[in-house]
């Protein structure tokens, strides 16, 4: 699956009642749509790319205990490409745009800068103290069956994307 924003996007956060984190809903048949927003490269901007991908996921129904991984998983991936961007990329890319894609049973999250360097997995080094989110990424794309890459943009900057399954939950979960 490779979708693009070539369709009328959503505002991030969908409107309409958000359900709680507890909730088991599954989501309901055929639930698809692109939504993208832009934001400046600061720190503020990883916590709320953050709390607006995951609002947005708990409105469109991914909400409740057999979706909990996969919410988690995507948080700290939302997490950590936001921050590689926001500290590798701004002097280049003063924004970065986060965009979410559901579609076919799948979730595609994604973060967009102007930086035309594209970001290489450190190898595990435990005496650094840093540089290991792109090894998190994998690890927990791996982990869930999905699938991540980097894009070139026709503008010269990159995309890297990352693309999870939504589970279906288990009743009575």
């Amino acid at each position: 699956m490779h979708v693009r924003g070539d369709q009328p996007c959503e505002p991030p956060l969908a409107t309409g009642t958000v359900l709680p984190v507890g909730a088991d809903v599954t989501p309901p048949p055929g639930v698809e749509g692109v939504w993208r927003f832009a934001a400046p490269a600061v720190d503020v901007t990883v916590s709320h790319a953050r709390h607006a991908v995951r609002d947005l996921l708990l409105a469109q129904g991914i909400a409740g205990s057999g979706y909990q991984d996969l919410l988690d998983g995507l948080l700290l991936i939302v997490s950590e490409l936001v921050t590689n961007s926001v500290r590798h990329a701004a002097l280049l890319s003063p924004e970065l745009v986060v965009e979410v894609v559901l579609a076919n049973g799948w979730v595609r999250v994604s973060v967009e800068d102007s930086h035309p360097y594209r970001p290489k997995a450190l190898s595990e080094d435990f005496n650094r103290l840093g540089g290991r989110g792109l090894l998190l990424v994998k690890a927990v794309t791996a982990e869930s069956g999905g699938s991540c890459d980097v894009e070139r943009t026709p503008g010269g900057g990159k995309i890297i994307w990352v693309e999870l399954p939504i589970p279906r939950p288990r009743l009575g979960t």
